[in-house]
């Protein structure tokens, strides 16, 4: 392979999948983000860091229109998905979670067999033209969170049932399920035990083969671990935005060493 080749594999391997340009994000009166300018690549973990209440999470937010739904939210500014604009008003917000899935800080089951949960997704958006589909689909959701050898056995039994680290892996097969194109994850480990969050860290890292993966951690280690991009976040700025290896050993910003060394947070 020649060196033009080269940098063009090196290209469309890492696309641009967000391109968020001059986002604001008002609660009421509050601004909670100001001016946040970045690309979210593809096939890639993108790291958000940052003290409590900087806006990493609101940010997050934002890529599946999940504030939609507080009534008191406002977004300025553009957010493009594969150059597509998804706050215009065609685009259905239903649909769009469909290819922009999202794990939360708790993992958070629904009230049904472990089956259910994950046939969940592919049901509403009609996925599958047969039982033989979707139990397809459920096993492939499973392996991909890698779930499948420890429950394949009592499928019918509640999610609710499992470890919380389980549980969080269901809810990671949940939201691939509906075949994404970006997995958002919020804090996915903050309530698990260390073994369970190495686990979870382990599937993050295979699962960037096929998805954008977009992961808030309060966590730099985590953060260290996990991510190739990280975004540092503070008081609704974004700082710096780089490599991750870059953003640990080498800040631009004071802000960001004074975070990485412990002076701010």
């Amino acid at each position: 392979m020649n060196v033009m080749q080269d940098v063009e594999k090196q290209v469309t391997d890492t696309e641009i999948k967000f391109a968020a340009r001059n986002v604001n994000v008002f609660y009421g009166d509050a601004q909670a983000i100001k001016d946040v300018n970045v690309d979210i690549r593809d096939k890639m973990v993108t790291a958000f860091i940052g003290p409590s209440g900087c806006g990493k999470s609101t940010f997050l937010r934002c890529l599946n229109r999940m504030n939609d739904t507080i009534p008191i939210c406002r977004v300025e500014g553009e957010i493009r998905l594969d150059g597509e604009d998804i706050y215009d008003k065609r685009v259905d917000p239903v649909q769009l979670r469909a290819r922009v899935g999202m794990v939360f800080q708790k993992p958070n089951p629904f009230p049904k067999s472990i089956y259910d949960n994950v046939a969940y997704g592919p049901r509403i958006h009609g996925l599958a033209r047969n039982k033989a589909e979707l139990d397809e689909i459920v096993e492939k959701a499973l392996r991909r969170g890698a779930l499948w050898d420890e429950v394949k056995d009592r499928l019918h039994e509640p999610g609710t049932g499992l470890s919380g680290g389980q549980q969080q892996r269901l809810c990671i097969a949940r939201a691939v399920a509906t075949e994404p194109e970006v997995l958002l994850m919020d804090e996915p480990c903050s309530a698990l035990d260390p073994i369970a969050t190495a686990q979870v860290e382990e599937l993050i890292d295979e699962l960037r083969a096929r998805y954008s993966v977009v992961i808030v951690t309060h966590s730099m280690q985590q953060a260290a671990r996990v991510s190739q991009k990280t975004a540092f976040f503070h008081l609704g700025e974004l700082v710096e935005f780089g490599e991750t290896a870059q953003i640990f050993t080498n800040p631009v910003d004071p802000r960001t060493e004074s975070y990485i060394t412990g002076r701010i947070g």
